[in-house]
């Protein structure tokens, strides 16, 4: 019988956040911690299924714009047409989320205080249907 001979093979990757959507610093040091409902996202617009088979995890996009679902604390895309919750701008997912395969429930950082470029904002915003309220981001958009 001969020698067994195990020889370890390393691998990786690196993927940046997009931020072109980020106009200041000003806010991204006071980030908070939110979870995200990922049943009320779409693929390929809010996030990106891994298709790399060595890397499982896929990904939520940076800067899309959230609102915090009433009933369950959770948050899901801002829709300002909605009366869940989500019609209130919560912030933007200010950096890429990564999760697991069959996960639900991804958490992420929320950008709810800052300056933000209105036309990159991954998918758009329509910054007319943005209303204050006290309990909302305090984001302004250039």
């Amino acid at each position: 019988m001969g020698a067994l001979s195990i020889q370890p093979v390393s691998r990786s990757a690196t993927y940046s956040a997009n931020r072109d959507w980020l106009a200041s610093l000003h806010g991204t040091d006071q980030t908070e911690t939110i979870t995200l409902d990922l049943s009320k996202f779409t693929a390929n617009t809010h996030y990106f299924a891994s298709t790399d088979p060595d890397q499982p995890y896929s990904r939520v996009v940076s800067g899309i714009p959230v609102g915090k679902i009433t009933a369950s604390g959770l948050f899901a895309p801002w829709n300002p047409a909605a009366s869940d919750g989500t019609q209130i701008l919560a912030g933007l997912v200010f950096a890429e989320a990564l999760f697991a395969p069959g996960v639900t429930k991804v958490p992420a950082a929320l950008l709810w205080h800052g300056v933000v470029k209105a036309s990159k904002v991954p998918g758009g915003i329509d910054t007319t249907k943005v209303t204050w309220s006290p309990t909302g981001a305090q984001i302004r958009f250039v």
